[in-house]
């Protein structure tokens, strides 16, 4: 939270799902903004997948903590039909993508070797 500065704590909940990782189009995680929780699936995933996932979540949790938005009425494709959410989702891409690759790189210059 330091470095997103978020005010709340995020729980962060990793459930691992056979049926939804045979799914080519599985989920992979989402926000609840209700509860400041974050769910993961883990299964069949590499590590850098859960990691990117995480970062991306974490923004929307940001996001929240900064100006509370409500998903319960929001279906398949809210991403596309609602002009502030579909804001929401750029900056969580953009964003949390950026924050795991800052994250990696210092992680691969403290850890030299490691990949």
């Amino acid at each position: 939270g330091r470095k997103l500065k978020f005010d709340k704590p995020v729980k962060i909940n990793f459930i691992e799902d056979s049926n939804n990782s045979n799914k080519p189009l599985g989920k992979t995680a989402y926000y609840h903004p209700e509860e400041h929780e974050i769910t993961v699936f883990t299964t069949g995933r590499l590590l850098k997948d859960i990691l990117r996932s995480i970062g991306h979540e974490l923004i929307h949790h940001k996001q929240h903590c900064k100006n509370p938005f409500d998903m319960s009425n929001h279906q398949e494709g809210y991403a596309q039909k609602d002009k502030s959410m579909r804001k929401k989702e750029k900056e969580a891409y953009l964003y949390g993508n950026i924050l795991f690759r800052d994250w990696e790189d210092s992680y691969k210059k403290k850890h030299k070797g490691v990949s």
